[in-house]
């Protein structure tokens, strides 16, 4: 349950949860987070979007201190009056992408898949088409070979016959931990990660460099991506109305949605109390 008092650090998915359905983050929302930084909280944007869509981040939680973007695997302080800093950098090999691919689709048949290998502004997604992907302005078809031609940030599958959840399920009993992460953000696809990189490692590099305990932190999310945070943070954990129910289940309060502003709401009634 959360504490008295307030948190000594606030991180926050944004799709689906600070970021409402029409790509936006309401006035109220970036005015309730500058509040927060006034009231000397370090505020984090935990997100599984890639480098390459760093300044839209920036944009969408302007009063951030840190980011931690790609599901954990790339940290950045940008506190530093110098210029950001990045803290932690992973990538999954395409060696062990392709056995994963492999196995998994020997178990569930075909697959679409898709890699997110560049971090330069905007870069494409590379891979498989699929009408099913909602930034097709940003996706750029390429062969198999091609994909697998070096390291990646982290790759996105899916098939025909398999609900993301069900698929989901499947790949974590083929594919153990230490090979690679898997979770899945609501896209319709299972995102494939570097071994060890989720949002609660992400956020633990933050909090040790802050120097703030795990107990000390409160968390917002939506989807299954979010649930290491949620299982890492202690002070508060709180789904928005629209989150999957794995992390309402989850969660120990549930705030309005996401197109209702409910991280700024919540976030405005702490303050206040």
């Amino acid at each position: 349950m959360t504490r008295p008092g307030l948190p000594k650090l606030i991180a926050t998915d944004l799709d689906g949860t600070l970021v409402r359905s029409d790509d936006t983050v309401s006035a109220y929302t970036h005015a309730v987070l500058d509040r927060v930084r006034a009231a000397g909280i370090p505020v984090v944007g935990a997100t599984g979007r890639g480098p390459r869509l760093t300044e839209l981040t920036r944009n969408d939680i302007r009063a951030a201190d840190f980011l931690v973007m790609a599901g954990g695997g790339r940290v950045v302080d940008q506190s530093d009056p110098a210029g950001p800093v990045v803290l932690r950098d992973e990538r999954l090999t395409s060696e062990v992408l392709a056995t994963l691919l492999a196995d998994l689709e020997a178990a569930v048949g075909p697959l679409t898949v898709m890699v997110e290998a560049s971090e330069e502004h905007d870069a494409p997604l590379w891979g498989d088409y699929h009408p099913a992907w909602p930034y097709q302005d940003r996706f750029e078809v390429r062969t198999r070979d091609e994909c697998l031609a070096g390291d990646v940030i982290k790759a996105f599958a899916r098939t025909a016959d398999h609900h993301v959840d069900e698929l989901l399920a499947i790949a974590q009993e083929i594919v153990p931990p230490q090979i690679a992460t898997l979770t899945q953000a609501g896209l319709g696809f299972i995102e494939i990660c570097p071994p060890g990189t989720d949002k609660a490692t992400g956020l633990s590099v933050v909090a040790q460099r802050l120097g703030v305990d795990p107990a000390e932190v409160l968390v917002f999310g939506d989807m299954p991506n979010d649930l290491p945070m949620f299982e890492w943070a202690g002070w508060g954990r709180v789904a928005v109305a629209n989150a999957h129910p794995a992390l309402r289940a989850a969660a120990d309060e549930i705030t309005l949605r996401n197109d209702d502003d409910g991280v700024a709401v919540y976030l405005d009634r702490l303050l206040s109390r």
